[in-house]
């Protein structure tokens, strides 16, 4: 959702990432964790559905690394019911037909156990039906409320990143009560747009704010001048959720439009994953806020977990590649991906499954999941899922831009993002 990069995420672990995250294991205790089935067995294979190319490529460079790291430390440490994992990976190229395509392409030509690691909502939306047409279990790493409304179907899961509508619950409060009052939204104009458009309108009338305007942009714009003007005179908040190509020249043009003044401004990291937030031109950016998944600079109360995943994504203390300090992660969401590849490792394993025959008790395993710990397994912290609605539900971060980086200051409760669940897809036939 952020600018599309060409370097390509390097394909083994650094020397200095392996050792680092190799002591971090080590005093975790992890070593006797994790051991080897008695035997071994063909392959488990996952299909990974990554946006290499298209307006998703920075965010799908990082998934897929991220992705491999995990199945990296699994292998190391037993496989899954002491099977290997074999990750195949397929572009969807950011496309929606496209990413129906490769889900069928992973049921019939790969023959895959499952996929996992969608991100961009309309490409999921389109995918989701393919994946539940061929009983394929469907894990994404999205944030759109499409999996949680109902929408959907059985064989499509969302447990290790929250939607927008939590998110939105969890930091709108923290707005309107710091902030102001009055904010104008502007939002991208496809799926996922629409949910910060409808769940923040909704919060704001809730808590005694007021929506001034709703500014729809194309995730393909590359100036935004013209809608500048559109923005009402007495806002107090802008809210931005601007992805695509453009965001650094949104910044910029914003900047250049308010001057020293304008609007307290909050937006969400996902305009800017994998920049640098010290770029020259972001300057504007300066003491405004912006909600995290999953905090991109390491603070000091970063947990051993926390840390241990960090150095074996292969990301530094500052958010950005060990092997390229000029690479910035997409920290905030891709983290997702390590997760839910254990949530699999999990279900895998208590559900006994061997092969497609056994996809329904699979299914059945995840919906049974009802919390995560904390640990290596979920670095970003604990989550609670309701198995009715396939959604996992974890800690919210906002953060505050100074000096050229972020700094947490506020940790919601995870309560704070739940919500009474509108459907129950354990009701639908297997």
């Amino acid at each position: 959702m952020t600018q599309e990069k060409t370097r390509r995420a390097p394909a083994l672990l650094s020397r200095r990432t392996a050792l680092k995250g190799a002591s971090a294991l080590a005093g975790l205790g992890l070593a006797s964790r994790f051991a080897w089935a008695a035997g071994s067995d063909a392959p488990l294979r996952i299909g990974f559905q990554a946006h290499r190319t298209g307006i998703g490529a920075a965010y799908g460079r990082w998934y897929e690394q991220t992705a491999q790291a995990a199945a990296r430390l699994i292998n190391s440490t037993g496989g899954i019911a002491g099977r290997p994992v074999e990750l195949v990976v397929e572009d969807d190229g950011t496309d929606p037909r496209r990413g129906a395509e490769v889900v069928e392409k992973f049921a019939t030509a790969h023959k895959v156990d499952f996929v996992f690691g969608t991100l961009f909502s309309h490409v999921v939306v389109a995918a989701a039906p393919r994946a539940g047409d061929l009983k394929m279990p469907y894990l994404v790493v999205s944030e759109g409320y499409h999996v949680p409304s109902g929408s959907l179907n059985r064989y499509v899961f969302q447990p290790c990143i929250t939607d927008v509508r939590a998110q939105i619950q969890a930091v709108a409060p923290w707005i309107f009560n710091n902030l102001g009052k009055k904010v104008t939204v502007i939002f991208p104009d496809y799926a996922f747009g629409y949910n910060h458009r409808d769940f923040f309108s909704a919060a704001a009338a809730q808590l005694g704010g007021q929506v001034r305007a709703l500014i729809p942009v194309p995730p393909t714009e590359s100036s935004f001048t013209r809608y500048f003007p559109q923005i009402p005179a007495d806002t107090d908040v802008l809210y931005h959720v601007m992805v695509g190509p453009g965001v650094l020249t949104f910044v910029r043009e914003l900047g250049q439009h308010f001057g020293r003044g304008g609007p307290a401004l909050f937006g969400f990291v996902d305009s800017l994953e994998a920049v640098d937030i010290a770029t020259p031109g972001l300057e504007y950016l300066e003491g405004s806020h912006l909600w995290e998944g999953f905090p991109r600079y390491a603070g000091p109360g970063e947990s051993q977990a926390a840390a241990a995943y960090r150095g074996l994504a292969g990301v530094g203390p500052d958010g950005a590649s060990l092997a390229d300090p000029g690479d910035i992660s997409t920290y905030s969401h891709m983290f997702g991906c390590w997760e839910t590849l254990f949530v699999i490792k999990q279900a895998v394993e208590a559900s006994g499954y061997r092969g497609p025959a056994d996809r329904p008790a699979f299914i059945e395993a995840l919906e049974a999941i009802e919390s995560l710990p904390e640990g290596i397994e979920h670095p970003q912290g604990p989550k609670k899922l309701i198995p009715a609605i396939h959604q996992g539900f974890g800690h919210q971060y906002i953060s505050r831009v100074a000096d050229g980086r972020l700094q947490v200051v506020h940790r919601s409760a995870i309560e704070d993002s739940m919500y009474p669940p509108e459907a129950d897809y354990r009701t639908q036939p297997l």
